[in-house]
This record gives C-alpha cells, sequence and structure tokens, in this order.
C-alpha cells in the first residue's frame, strides 16, 4: 500500500512539473514572412536535366518519421511534382526551393553550373525562389 502512495504521488509530482514547464517561445513571424494564414496545398513542377537528360525526383522525398510540408508522392514524382502542403501560418520560408532540396538532402550547386527557368523565364533567385502553386520549375546542368 505504501509503495502505491508513493508511485501515486511521485505521478502528481511529475505531472505538476510536466504542466507548469513552460515551452520555448516561438519567434514572432512578420507579417512580411507570411504568404497565408490558412495554409496552402500546392503542387509545383520540379523538372531536372543534366546534359539535357531529364533526371526524376525521388519518390518520398520529405515522408518519413517527421511529414514535412514539402515532399513528393508514389503517384507522380516521376512527373516532378512537389507537394507543399501545410496548415496554419505559411511563411516564405516554408515555399522556398532551397527548402525543398535542403529536405531532400541535395544543393542546387551538387552538379555544377546551371540554368534555372520558372514557368518559362529564366530565374536567378535559385534557393531563394519561393515556388508557387503550378510553377514548372526548370534546373539545367551544363
Amino acid at each position: 500500500m505504501k509503495i502505491f502512495a508513493l508511485i501515486t504521488v511521485l505521478l502528481l509530482v511529475g505531472g505538476a512539473f510536466l504542466i507548469t514547464k513552460q515551452s520555448p517561445p516561438v519567434p514572432p513571424v512578420s507579417n512580411e514572412e507570411i504568404i497565408d494564414k490558412n495554409g496552402v496545398h500546392w503542387h509545383p513542377k520540379v523538372i531536372i536535366y543534366k546534359d539535357g537528360v531529364k533526371e526524376e525526383l525521388v519518390d518520398g522525398i520529405g515522408l518519413g518519421a517527421v511529414h514535412e510540408p514539402i515532399h513528393t508522392h508514389t503517384e507522380d514524382y516521376k512527373d516532378g511534382v512537389v507537394h507543399i502542403e501545410k496548415q496554419g501560418i505559411v511563411t516564405k520560408d516554408d515555399t522556398k526551393l532551397g527548402k525543398f532540396f535542403q529536405i531532400w538532402g541535395r544543393k542546387l550547386s551538387d552538379n555544377g553550373s546551371f540554368k534555372m527557368y520558372v514557368n518559362g523565364n529564366e530565374n536567378t533567385d535559385y534557393e531563394s525562389y519561393l515556388m508557387k502553386d503550378k510553377d514548372i520549375i526548370e534546373i539545367k546542368y551544363e
């Protein structure tokens, strides 16, 4: 009976500690950084060419133990479709092309010099480019 009482007291004290423990403060997000306050479900395409040959994305980028907001799916990764699915506040950082490559574990510069085109127009924002729904992003390595 004493052991049961001791365990009960320890659980109550431990629970009280966890409840009163404060989470670290979340840094505020400026309005200039916010793209949407209600979440997004976008599908840009990232198409990579190396020496003129199309390279497929990999299935399941960003999916695993942690489900990243930027990821690829089995049904359309071969077409270059990248899924950006995030609820709540979406910031510019959440949609950066560089973030996708970071999640993938690659860098844009991994394959040497390249040019990037967004919807047919050359673009030099590279990693900083903010992907949008239905964008067609072509990366051509020379």
